[in-house]
């Protein structure tokens, strides 16, 4: 089988980072730079960063729906069902 031709990339990350990268990866048994060519190839296999990237926190629309679905719950005004079937009763008489 031929060599194909390496070429060596620097990627600057934090120090704390780095360090938990590599603890992990060498329990997986191996390095950063093994980890980071199957990370590559994934992403080409796939065209696209091979997981989903989030903010992890919900947008300003969500938060906003989440305070008007609390606020919702807490008003004695607001009619509130036990179920469906008991909604469609009132909605459709």
């Amino acid at each position: 089988m031929a060599k194909t031709a390496s070429a060596n990339i620097s990627i600057r990350m934090d120090a704390e980072l780095k360090a938990a990268a590599e603890e992990l990866f060498d329990e997986l048994g191996m390095n950063i730079s093994t980890a980071f060519n199957i990370f590559v190839k994934q992403a080409l296999r796939e065209g696209r960063i091979p997981f989903t990237i989030s903010r992890g926190v919900p947008n300003r629309e969500t938060i906003a729906a989440l305070q008007e679905a609390e606020r919702i719950s807490k008003d004695p005004h607001v009619k509130g069902y036990r179920n469906v079937d008991e909604m469609f009763e009132d909605i459709l008489g």
